[in-house]
């Protein structure tokens, strides 16, 4: 399934995607697309309702394509062909960091340049969503607690990130740094999260063009390792990393200013656009 969030931001109603690429309303059978609506036991039930049977919605505006998350959590250099461009090395356990929730928006709202910013960048990722409490999972059992996947766009401030001390997270953080969807794809239409391509381009230009073959932690193993440190539950999303192709690992760095239009995707999982505005 491809479920879907839309309608005015802090207002959005809960859908799926049927197989004519039509929206469809779910509001008579879950309050969101949350919680105990993306367990497994929740996406059973969604899977079970004849779409033909939901009444089609024109979208104006898709949201974020899960609600409730209560932990945003990132994964820094899980590529190692992005390590290379950005001279560093592939660490030998995941780096962690979070992402505040209040940085999620929609996958086509528009993402802000802060206003002390003059190196605001751009991340591709595969995000992966959580619908089954996880703690101390092995690999093994790893995808049992995952709902789906989706398209993330990791916006980053660099000079927040690196350059004023401390952890990564002030550079990740600020409001609309977060784009999420279109949609949440339940593992079941997605064979292999470590076999698809994404790109992302910026006014037109492909600046990233790259696969989840080359990260180096995969879905399996990441979702083991953090529930070794902490519990994950239902709506939680990681973000698993970036290939190369980001504006600071152009030379010289190219890095976003307001008026681009950045687009990108991941097989299976849709498309986002976004222009770049000043905060």
């Amino acid at each position: 399934m491809k479920l879907v969030r839309y309608g005015p931001a802090g207002q959005e109603k809960p859908g799926l995607v049927d197989k004519d690429g039509k929206v469809r309303d779910l509001s008579a059978h879950v309050k969101d697309i949350a919680g105990e609506a993306i367990s497994p036991e929740g996406l059973k039930k969604l899977a079970a309702i004849d779409p033909a049977s939901l009444p089609v919605v024109e979208v104006a505006r898709y949201g974020a394509c899960v609600s409730g998350t209560g932990k945003f959590i990132c994964i820094g250099l899980n590529y190692s062909d992005h390590a290379a461009e950005t001279g560093a090395t592939v660490p030998p356990e995941p780096i962690i960091f979070m992402k505040a929730t209040s940085a999620i928006v929609g996958p086509n709202d528009n993402v802000e340049i802060p206003r002390t910013s003059l190196k605001t960048d751009w991340e591709v990722e595969l995000g992966v969503v959580i619908g089954k409490h996880a703690k101390y999972v092995s690999e093994d059992e790893a995808l049992d607690h995952v709902a789906g996947y989706c398209l993330i766009n990791d916006v980053s401030e660099r000079a927040f990130q690196a350059e004023r001390q401390g952890q990564w997270t002030k550079g990740k953080s600020s409001d609309t740094f977060g784009p999420i969807g279109p949609w949440l794809v339940t593992k079941d239409e997605i064979a292999d999260p470590q076999k698809l391509k994404m790109w992302l381009e910026v006014n037109g230009h492909r600046y990233q063009n790259g696969s989840t073959e080359t990260m180096v932690y995969g879905v399996k193993y990441l979702v083991s390792y953090l529930s070794q440190f902490m519990s994950l539950h239902p709506g939680d999303i990681i973000s698993t990393g970036t290939p190369p192709g980001v504006g600071l690992g152009q030379k010289p760095n190219i890095f976003l200013k307001a008026g681009d239009v950045m687009t990108l995707g991941i097989e299976g999982l849709g498309e986002q656009r976004q222009d770049v505005v000043q905060g």
